[in-house]
C-alpha cells in the first residue's frame, strides 16, 4: 500500500532492559530462542500488507542494523524496504532524539519522500500479532486524523500504561498517561454503550498498545510544535477537540516487554502447552533470520517443559521449564530450571575449546555439573564447571562482577565470563 508508512520506534537507552541492553539496541533483544522483539512490529507489518518500513534509534544500532540487514530482503518485482534511520546530524539540527514524536519530528522528510498520506506508529517492544489493515480500514473508515490499538484491561494492570476514555461513537474522549496506583481514574471508564458493544467489562479500562496511525497533514502540523516531545504526552492529548482521533478495540494477546521480569515471563510462557502467544501461524508467521543451523542434538540429556533452538548441543544434563536458545551448549551433569538461554554468535570448535581450557578461558556455554535457576544467560556467556546460579523473587537487585540480579532473576551478560565454581 504506497500510501501507508510504517515507522517502528527503536526506544531510548532501554534502561529497564539493562543489562541486555548494554551492547544492543532494546528491539534487538533476542526472544523465543531465535528472534529479536524487532521481528515482532516488522512482521506483523509485512503480513499486513505494509512493506515501506523504517526503525528509528539511536542507540548500540550496530546488532540492529545487522540483523535487519541479514533479514529482510525484498525482490526487485515487489516494492519494499526495511531501513533503520538513526540519529544524526543535519542542517536541521543535530540532537538525539527527545522522545517518541521528537524521533519522528527529526526523520519526516526521509519518511515522507515517498509521498504517503497515512504513517503507521509501531513500539519496538511489545509482543503481539495483529492484522493493521484492519484497523487501517476502521481509520480510513471513520475519517480520522489519528487511530489509536487499545486493548481492554483491568485496574491493577494500567498502570506505567496510557488510558484512554472512549465515547458511544468509538472515539477518544479523553487520555491519561501513566496514572498512578493510587490515583483515581475512574472517570475514564467508556460508557455502558461502548462497553455492551465491545464486549469490555464493568471495571475494564481502554489503554493504548501504542500502535497509532496518523493523517500526515495532522501529524505534520502537531509536530510543528517544538515542545511536543512524545506521543502519549503531548500529541494524543492536544488533539483531544481539535482533531477526530479513533479507537481500535485489538482483543488478541499483547505483553509489553519493556523490563526484565516481562522478558523472562514472556519467554517462559512460551514453553506452555498452550501459550498465550505462538510464534507461528499460517496467516501471520514471525520471520527471523534464515541461519541453516543444524538440528539439535541430545546425548543422555532429559528435558522438559522447554524450547530448545536450532543448533544446540546438550550433553547428560537436565533442563526443566527453559527456553534455549541457538547455538546452546550444555555439558554433562548440569541442572536448569526455569532458565532463557540465549545461545550464541557463532560456534567453538573443540579444537579451540580444548585450547581455551588448557588457557584457563572457559568455553561458551554452560559447563559441567553447573546449577542454575531462575536465571537468564545471554549470548555468548561462558559458564565455568560447578556454578551455582539461583534467583529469587525476593532478593533484591544487584551488580556484581560479570553478573546482575534484576526482579529477582540473575542475568549473566553477553561475552560475560563466570570462573570456575562461582556462586550467586
Amino acid at each position: 500500500m504506497p500510501q501507508v508508512y510504517t515507522v517502528i520506534l527503536g526506544g531510548g537507552r532501554g534502561q529497564r532492559l539493562y543489562p541486555l541492553t548494554m551492547h544492543r539496541a532494546k528491539p534487538a533483544v533476542p526472544i523465543g530462542g531465535k528472534y529479536r522483539l524487532i521481528d515482532i512490529p516488522i512482521s506483523n507489518a509485512i503480513n499486513s500488507g505494509f512493506r515501506h518500513i523504517a526503525v528509528l534509534t539511536q542507540f548500540n544500532s550496530a546488532s540492529l542494523n545487522s540483523h535487519i540487514s541479514n533479514t529482510y530482503h525484498f525482490d526487485i518485482f515487489g516494492q519494499g524496504q526495511v531501513e533503520v534511520l538513526a540519529a544524526e546530524q543535519s542542517d536541521e539540527g543535530g540532537d538525539w532524539f527527545q522522545g517518541t514524536a521528537d524521533a519522528v519530528r527529526k526523520q519526516i522528510r526521509r519518511l515522507t519522500a515517498w509521498g504517503v498520506e497515512h504513517l503507521v506508529i509501531l513500539s519496538g517492544d511489545h509482543l503481539y500479532r495483529m492484522n493493521y489493515r484492519e484497523m487501517f480500514d476502521r481509520h480510513i473508515a471513520a475519517g480520522a486524523d489519528a487511530t489509536v490499538s487499545v486493548i481492554p484491561v483491568d485496574r491493577a494492570g494500567v498502570t506505567g500504561l496510557g488510558v484512554l476514555s472512549v465515547d458511544e461513537r468509538g472515539d477518544v474522549s479523553a487520555f491519561r498517561e501513566k496514572p498512578r496506583a493510587d490515583e483515581d481514574i475512574s472517570s475514564l471508564l467508556s460508557p455502558p454503550a461502548l462497553r455492551e458493544k465491545w464486549g469490555i467489562g464493568g471495571d475494564e479500562y481502554l489503554v493504548s498498545m501504542g500502535v497509532y496511525i496518523f493523517r500526515l497533514s495532522t501529524l505534520r502540523e502537531m509536530l510543528a510544535n517544538e515542545k511536543y516531545m512524545d506521543f502519549g504526552k503531548d500529541i494524543l492529548p492536544d488533539m483531544l477537540g481539535k482533531h477526530r482521533v479513533s479507537a481500535h478495540l485489538f482483543r488478541g494477546y499483547w505483553r509489553d516487554i519493556g523490563t526484565i521480569e516481562a522478558l523472562y515471563d514472556a519467554n517462559l510462557a512460551l514453553t506452555d502447552e498452550d501459550p498465550p502467544f505462538r510464534f507461528h501461524h499460517p496467516d501471520g508467521p514471525i520471520y527471523t533470520r534464515q541461519r541453516f543451523l543444524p538440528a539439535s542434538k541430545l546425548l543422555d540429556a532429559r528435558v522438559s517443559r522447554s524450547i530448545l533452538s536450532d543448533g544446540c548441543l546438550l550433553f547428560g544434563s537436565e533442563l526443566e521449564h527453559c527456553v534455549i536458545g541457538i547455538r546452546s551448549r550444555v555439558q554433562k551433569g548440569a541442572r536448569l530450571k526455569d532458565v532463557v538461554m540465549m545461545g550464541a554468535d557463532y560456534y567453538e570448535d573443540d579444537d579451540v575449546r580444548a585450547s581455551n581450557l588448557e588457557r584457563g578461558v572457559e568455553p561458551i556455554g554452560v559447563g559441567r555439573g553447573c546449577v542454575i535457576e531462575r536465571a537468564i544467560l545471554d549470548k555468548n556467556a561462558r559458564i565455568g564447571a560447578g556454578c551455582v546460579i539461583r534467583g529469587n523473587p525476593d532478593r533484591p537487585d544487584q551488580d556484581g562482577e560479570g553478573w546482575y540480579v534484576r526482579d529477582g532473576i540473575v542475568i549473566i551478560p553477553k561475552d560475560a565470563t563466570l570462573p570456575e565454581g562461582t556462586v550467586i
